[in-house]
C-alpha cells in the first residue's frame, strides 16, 4: 500500500501541472492585452478644450448647462458657476461641440484638431445649422443669441377682438345689406326693379332660378311673340257701304 501511493502521486502530479498552466494562460493573456491597450492610450497626443458661456445681460446668471462633444458618445461637461467649461483628454479629429441649453440658443462649434498642432485647435461658429460660418479663436467665448419662449403671454380683452369674430363679420354685412337694399331700390329706374324683384323671387326658389341659368347659357328661352298685325278696311268695303247709305 505505501509503495503504491508514491507511484499514484507521480503520474497524478504531471496531470495537475497541465491543468494549472492551462487556466493560468488566459490570465495571462488578458494582462498582455490590458498592458498593449495602455500603451497605445498613452502615446495618442490629446489635449483639452476651453471655454465659457455668456448671456446678453451680464447681471442674468446662467445655470449650469450641459454641453457635449459628439452627441456627448465620449465627451461632455457642465459649466462652472462663472459659465466656463473645459474638456480633457479629447483627441485629434473633427468634433462638433452643442450647447444643450433649455432656455438660450447658442451657435454650434466644429472643431479641427491635427497631430500636428494640437495646442491651435481650428474653430468654426454656426449660429445654426446651416448657416454662415465663422472662424473664432480659442478659447471659446459663446454668447447667447436667443431665448427661448414656450409660453405666449395672456392677452387682455379688447373689443376689437370681437370684430375678429366671422360669424360677427358675416351678420354685420347681412344686416348692412338689409339696411341699404331699400335705399338702392330707390333709386332704380321700374325696369330695373322689376328685374330685380324677378331676380329675387327666382332666389327663393331655386328650381326657377336654375332653370333661367340654363336657358340663358343655352339660348332656348321663349322667344318673344311678334307684335299684332292691325287690319285696316278697304276702300271697296267703304265704297259699299257709301253706295247703301245712299240707296236707303
Amino acid at each position: 500500500m505505501t509503495m503504491a501511493m508514491p507511484k499514484l502521486m507521480a503520474l497524478l502530479l504531471p496531470l495537475l501541472l497541465s491543468i494549472l498552466s492551462l487556466s493560468i494562460q488566459p490570465h495571462f493573456a488578458a494582462a498582455d492585452k490590458n498592458n498593449d491597450a495602455l500603451s497605445q492610450s498613452s502615446t495618442i497626443i490629446t489635449t483639452s478644450i476651453q471655454g465659457r458661456l455668456r448671456l446678453p445681460d451680464p447681471a442674468e446668471s446662467l445655470n449650469s448647462t450641459r454641453i457635449t462633444l459628439n452627441d456627448g458618445s465620449k465627451h461632455s461637461t457642465y459649466t462652472q458657476p462663472d459659465g466656463s467649461f473645459v474638456f480633457f483628454r479629447v483627441p485629434p479629429g473633427v468634433h462638433l461641440l452643442d450647447v444643450q441649453s433649455r432656455e438660450h440658443h447658442f451657435s454650434q462649434v466644429k472643431i479641427q484638431l491635427l497631430e500636428e498642432a494640437m495646442d491651435v485647435p481650428k474653430c468654426i461658429e454656426y449660429i445654426y445649422p446651416g448657416a454662415p460660418k465663422q472662424a473664432i479663436p480659442h478659447p471659446l467665448e459663446l454668447t447667447a443669441h436667443a431665448s427661448y419662449e414656450y409660453y405666449e403671454p395672456r392677452q387682455g380683452f379688447s373689443p376689437f377682438s370681437i370684430l375678429k369674430n366671422p360669424m360677427l363679420l358675416m351678420m354685420l354685412v347681412s344686416v348692412g345689406g338689409m339696411v341699404m337694399m331699400p335705399k338702392m331700390m330707390e333709386g332704380l329706374d321700374p325696369d330695373q326693379k322689376e328685374q330685380m324683384q324677378k331676380q329675387m323671387a327666382m332666389q327663393q326658389d331655386p328650381s326657377k332660378m336654375l332653370t333661367q341659368m340654363f336657358q340663358d347659357m343655352t339660348g332656348s328661352g321663349e322667344e318673344a311673340a311678334p307684335p299684332p298685325i292691325e287690319k285696316k278696311a278697304s276702300s271697296k268695303a267703304g265704297g259699299k257701304t257709301s253706295r247703301r247709305g245712299k240707296r236707303d
